[in-house]
């Protein structure tokens, strides 16, 4: 549900203490840092070789939140569409389902602060977003990925921007929020209220939004979000990673709310991974087990899977998340054989996969009806791992 791909050769480049405070700020600026040397045909292997990666631990379908839109002095490309293209690309060579989220990014804080130089490779006026959004559209109808609209954050855009966006646009619709608690302190020091609250009073949030992280939710807020029938993207590894604190999941699950699971800053490419650390950081909340799983539900690893896969449609924009006629024929085969998976059946078997150890569980993901990977390896991985060298050996020369 969400994926930076170009911080995937960032991974493991920042986890030295340079300050006093280490923090997500502390971070940002390195990410900042490693943009300056980044162009097309870093995007490309880059993005190649993390979406191989992607569709080999049993992911079919990617929203790139893609933000990276200049040159690193800021300029826009000739082809505006220069870095999505080498997105789109790398989409086709890992064989993985494409929903194309361009970003619009405008200021640097709440209340149209100017943005920063670190942020001048993501600026980008309304009226040139729109454009972008629409060429991606046409080629994306040509090609056969699809394409959703996000706002960075509300910190990032106006209140017109999201007035537009909730009004006009009837794609899927991602943003970032409240996944700081210094951008919730911003955000009321801004508007007198909190990020989510503020979004659900001046936008018709409905089943087109995915809102990505929503760490810090007070239970009203939860409660409130999950009435809407939007989606939240839940990236626990980076969310981990990056210190940003625990989702507050059991008031928004108890009300009805929908979440899915995104890769974000890519530290981790597994999907279970991800759903296990989700669960488990809800245990070390509540201190109890089985928080999350529902007497309909009562198998957590079942739970988690079935219910993550089902709410990557509205996310996605595509028909896809269940096994159904008429729906996308995505879907993994795993390992009968593995020694956490031997004898296991029904919805042990997904206990099993997110709950037991052992990696190599997948053999088998098919996106589209198409066979991608088979005995857990992909047809281009080795050449797409040649490439991706040339361009992490270069980093490490520059950074």
């Amino acid at each position: 549900m969400h994926s930076h791909a170009f911080q995937r050769a960032l991974a493991g480049l920042a986890e030295g203490r340079a300050a006093q405070e280490s923090d997500f700020w502390s971070w940002r600026e390195i990410m900042y840092k490693f943009l300056q040397f980044l162009g097309p045909e870093d995007m490309f292997r880059i993005t190649c070789q993390l979406y191989v990666e992607l569709v080999r631990a049993g992911y079919a379908h990617v929203c790139e939140f893609h933000y990276l839109h200049n040159d690193p002095d800021g300029r826009p490309y000739s082809n505006r569409s220069e870095m999505a293209n080498a997105v789109i690309e790398a989409a086709k060579v890992a064989g993985i389902g494409l929903t194309l989220i361009p970003v619009l990014y405008r200021f640097g804080g709440f209340g149209g602060m100017p943005p920063e130089p670190g942020q001048r490779r993501f600026i980008m006026e309304e009226d040139a977003y729109f454009r972008l959004l629409n060429d991606l559209r046409v080629r994306g109808d040509r090609e056969g990925f699809r394409v959703g609209a996000a706002l960075h954050s509300l910190r990032a855009v106006s209140a017109k921007n999201v007035e537009r966006f909730s009004d006009d646009l009837r794609c899927p619709v991602h943003i970032h929020i409240a996944e700081q608690e210094k951008e919730v302190a911003a955000s009321l020091e801004w508007s007198g209220s909190r990020p989510v609250a503020w979004l659900l009073d001046h936008a018709n949030v409905d089943e087109r939004w995915t809102l990505v992280h929503a760490t810090h939710m007070t239970d009203g807020e939860a409660r409130r979000l999950a009435a809407t029938g939007a989606t939240v993207a839940l990236c626990p590894t980076t969310e981990g990673n990056l210190g940003d604190g625990l989702f507050n999941a059991e008031p928004f699950i108890r009300a009805g709310g929908r979440f899915g699971i995104g890769s974000d800053s890519n530290v981790c490419t597994d999907p279970c991974e991800e759903l296990r650390l989700f669960d488990y950081g809800q245990r070390l909340r509540t201190q109890r087990r089985l928080v999350l799983n529902t007497e309909d539900m009562p198998n957590a690893g079942a739970f988690l899977w079935l219910r993550a896969a089902e709410a990557g449609a509205a996310a996605t924009g595509s028909p896809t998340g269940t096994l159904a006629e008429g729906m996308s024929a995505d879907f993994i085969r795993l390992d009968e054989e593995h020694s956490s998976l031997s004898g296991k059946g029904g919805d042990t078997l997904l206990d099993s996969l997110i709950f037991a150890p052992g990696s190599g569980m997948v053999c088998e993901t098919w996106v589209g009806g198409r066979q991608i990977t088979a005995n857990g390896h992909h047809p281009r991985q080795e050449a797409v791992a040649s490439e991706f060298k040339k361009t992490t050996r270069s980093l490490k020369e520059l950074i």
